[in-house]
């Protein structure tokens, strides 16, 4: 078998079998095939596509590229969820208390945070002591102890990812459905969860731009995961505004603090709540929609979903008493409220211009080395269908240093005022499965 002979037939259009594309990975990953020739495979993919075993397959063989988690041990249906990405996107820190509360196991690995969109780990960070690196047997331990751990990846995780991740992000192949998809299912699948929920995001701070992309990425992934044998199911939500009212890392450990409260904002709290009751099915501890929003807001209302962070917090070294003074969150040097220019109803609001603003503050990174600022961020006062006054603030600017005019002008292009009354969005498109 010859690389070159793989690119030329990728490259008609021709179907690749199990065996050429485990050696393509094989090969790859030991550093017997250089990037030059991965990098034409991976443009004849971009042209050409993938069927959906095909996928199936390359997926699998980048998930045996390393240590595949055996979570054997930790007893009943484990659950993990991803998202795609967006700007405010702080679900896991809500959705995982709420279906641990109810005595699902979560067992999850999450990601740090690149560009406009930020990372669970670095906001997790944020509390004084938390540790997201620990080991897999205290892993185990701890989600069949208080049934939830949110840790980083292993470096032995899904190894040909990483160096396929960093190829594509400079040959121009990063915008490639299968490409994109076993991306994502291979850490998912190495991470060993029985079940899956994806929450496809689409819109101005998502990767994909357009509802019909999002879906197209959902059923490659739920397509991947039923030829591997692990139940898969994806939310298609909407990412054309920020998710909840607060952008940077402690401002958005303290709005999921506030949710599990039953005191978060109606967007968040509705996304959350919903793919807390598509969890709970999955793992078969309810039987109904009904049944698992019942138990959803019962975990909410009883207090029990913040206690459940709070546990996680606490057996991961983290100072549990910020969960129940979230006031003690150290705060930035600056507040400066950007008041309107002028009066009507928020029409647009661009997230990604404003998940930029975020992370030209300090609060994500530009590079992978960047140094994270767990202070800064905004607080939006008005979205998408609100009314505003003149000189009413659009939000709250949290800063370390004074704002600069080019930032503060960003966050007033991201909001487009119009003078006639505007329908609040979508959320939720739906769930596929």
């Amino acid at each position: 078998m010859r690389m070159v002979d793989l690119i030329e037939k990728k490259k008609s259009g021709k179907e690749l079998t199990k065996e050429e594309i485990h050696y393509i990975i094989d090969g790859y990953v030991k550093e017997e095939i250089p990037d030059y020739q991965m990098s034409a495979f991976m443009m004849a993919v971009y042209f050409q596509g993938m069927t959906s075993l095909e996928t199936a397959h390359l997926t699998y063989a980048m998930m045996q590229s390393g240590d595949v988690l055996d979570l054997s041990k930790i007893k009943g249906i484990k659950v993990d969820k991803h998202s795609t990405g967006g700007v405010g996107d702080k679900t896991s820190l809500a959705v995982g208390p709420i279906v641990a509360a109810c005595g699902v196991p979560v067992a999850k690995m999450s990601g740090r945070g690149l560009g406009h969109t930020g990372g669970t780990l670095d906001k997790l960070e944020s509390i004084p002591g938390f540790k997201v690196n620990i080991s897999e047997e205290a892993f185990i331990d701890q989600v069949n102890d208080i049934k939830l751990a949110i840790i980083g990846q292993t470096r032995a995780l899904d190894p040909a990812d990483k160096k396929m991740y960093a190829l594509r992000d400079v040959t121009g192949t990063v915008n490639s459905i299968p490409l994109i998809a076993s991306s994502i299912m291979s850490k998912k699948l190495a991470a060993g969860a029985d079940a899956i929920l994806l929450d496809v995001k689409y819109g101005d701070g998502a990767f994909m731009k357009t509802t019909a992309d999002a879906k197209v990425l959902a059923e490659t992934m739920i397509a991947i995961g039923k030829h591997l044998g692990k139940n898969t199911k994806a939310t298609i939500s909407n990412m054309n505004q920020p998710l909840g009212y607060a952008i940077g890392n402690a401002l958005e450990v303290i709005e999921a603090i506030n949710t599990l409260k039953g005191q978060g904002p109606e967007d968040f709290t509705t996304l959350c709540k919903e793919e807390a009751e598509t969890m709970l099915l999955m793992a078969k501890a309810a039987s109904s929609r009904e049944e698992a929003r019942a138990k959803v807001e019962d975990a909410i209302s009883s207090g029990q979903a913040l206690a459940a962070f709070k546990a996680m917090v606490k057996a991961q070294g983290g100072d549990e008493t910020y969960i129940d003074h979230p006031e003690k969150f150290p705060k930035a040097n600056y507040q400066i409220e950007i008041p309107a220019r002028e009066s009507g109803y928020v029409e647009d609001l661009e997230a990604l211009r404003l998940g930029l603003v975020s992370m030209k503050l300090g609060g994500g990174r530009a590079r992978k080395d960047d140094v994270i600022d767990h202070q800064v961020g905004l607080v939006l006062h008005k979205k998408i269908g609100d009314h505003v006054e003149k000189s009413e603030s659009l939000a709250t600017v949290h800063c370390n240093v004074p704002l600069n005019d080019a930032l503060k002008e960003d966050i007033y292009k991201a909001y487009h005022i119009t003078s006639e009354p505007v329908t609040k969005p979508q959320l939720i498109e739906g769930t596929l499965e």
